[in-house]
């Protein structure tokens, strides 16, 4: 499809946190942008409101249109009046984090969606399972500013329903991931100099309620069974947790493995990686862990991530994970259950059949989780406001090579449905 230049294209504008500012909601803002863009351009434009702390000033791409500062309701209500003086922005999609907004549970938001007259959807990224009174009334009155929410799981869905009473209209779209192809583990741990170790690995800003230390506690079960075993624990630890204690919940994890005697079987990488190096470290990985403590999580990138290049999970039962993790995708264990964990973990070690079988099954059930997959869903809710030509929306894209199940009797799981309007 040939694509002309077209003349002060509709805007798309993304109001979250973005890069080179360190979180989870900065990365997914620009994957989301950039799928956006390379699906749609030069039919919509995307442009970036930056969400800031009030500490920290970045050095943004040209991408960016406005900036607030996350706790200055002057700077909310001014630049509410500026998108609605904007003509070419036509439609306004908030990446919604409790952490990211002012006030009492970000209800600073609250001013800026009064004063928006532009068409809105907010993307809520965390649904608390067991929300106070306060919460429930920001959540609501969010709810009732903006023309729809999208949530990345079901659970998300039912916890607006029945907990919130919310009767906003709902879309489910998951959580994107990078296309990549399905390939055993040997090619990216020769490139790691890991090729006679197993791996298993962990990502993402480090803090207290990721539960590293229960898998540590796992280890020397799995160890005495598989000596070359290697825990890689990578990512820099956040950076709002590394201003009040600095690394003291890493040193902590050290001490403990030290402790088990597993120090040799631990590696933390203390850097905030790319993309491109998560993909390459969950392809070198045997089984993805993800011991997360947060029971109501409802989204997990590092999660999707892992099973989307194929990769087995075992991960704590919180809500984004018993959404997709089944016994056929992985394992799931109980909260703080070091027992659980090594249970699991030795129990795919040692069936290698089972093993590749539950990688080829993660990585079929997460084909339509793609980010190019995941842009045409968001066209279709910016269809609602802005004409986008049906080639755009219907026209699927390439999905990637499916893997050869072992057994092809063996009948796997449909990828996941995307559902609109619920």
């Amino acid at each position: 499809m040939e694509k002309e230049a077209i003349v002060n294209a509709p805007i798309i504008l993304f109001m979250g946190t973005f890069p080179p500012r360190e979180c989870g909601i900065a990365t997914f803002t620009k994957d989301l942008t950039d799928a956006v863009d390379k699906r749609f351009s030069p039919i919509i434009e995307t442009k970036i409101l930056a969400i800031n702390d009030n500490e920290n000033i970045y050095n943004y791409s040209t991408k960016i249109m406005f900036q607030i500062v996350d706790n200055d309701m002057a700077d909310y209500i001014e630049k509410a009046k500026k998108i609605n003086n904007t003509p070419e922005i036509k439609f306004v999609s908030i990446q919604h984090e409790f952490g990211l907004f002012g006030g009492e549970f970000g209800d600073n938001l609250l001013a800026f969606l009064e004063l928006l007259e532009k068409p809105t959807v907010v993307t809520f990224h965390s649904v608390v399972p067991n929300p106070d009174e306060r919460m429930i009334k920001v959540v609501r009155e969010i709810a009732d500013r903006v023309q729809g929410i999208v949530v990345m799981t079901k659970s998300g869905i039912k916890l607006l329903r029945k907990k919130y009473n919310v009767s906003t209209p709902i879309y489910l779209i998951p959580h994107g991931i990078p296309s990549t192809s399905f390939e055993p583990q040997l090619k990216e741990k020769t490139v790691l100099g890991y090729q006679d170790k197993i791996i298993l690995s962990s990502f993402g800003l480090m803090s207290r309620n990721k539960g590293y230390e229960h898998v540590i506690d796992a280890l020397p079960e799995v160890v005495n069974q598989f000596p070359n075993l290697l825990y890689l624990i990578i990512g820099e630890t956040h950076p709002r947790v590394r201003e009040e204690e600095g690394e003291a919940y890493r040193t902590w994890l050290k001490e403990r493995a030290k402790k088990r005697g597993v120090q040799e079987n631990v590696k933390f990488y203390n850097k905030y990686i790319t993309q491109d190096e998560i993909i390459q470290y969950l392809k070198a990985s045997n089984i993805y862990i993800s011991p997360s403590l947060t029971k109501g999580q409802i989204t997990s990138g590092t999660l999707v991530n892992a099973m989307g290049v194929g990769r087995a999970v075992v991960s704590t039962k919180f809500l984004h994970a018993r959404d997709i993790i089944n016994y056929k995708r992985g394992r799931l264990v109980n909260f703080k259950k070091p027992e659980e964990f090594s249970s699991a973990i030795i129990e795919l070690l040692s069936d290698k059949e089972k093993l590749k079988e539950i990688e080829k099954n993660a990585y079929q059930y997460t084909r339509q989780m793609t980010w190019k997959n995941v842009a045409i869903e968001y066209g279709k809710l910016f269809n609602k406001i802005i004409n986008i030509p049906k080639t755009y929306l219907e026209k699927l894209p390439e999905r990637e090579p499916m893997p050869t199940i072992a057994n092809p009797m063996q009948k796997i799981s449909a990828p996941i449905q995307i559902t609109q309007n619920i």
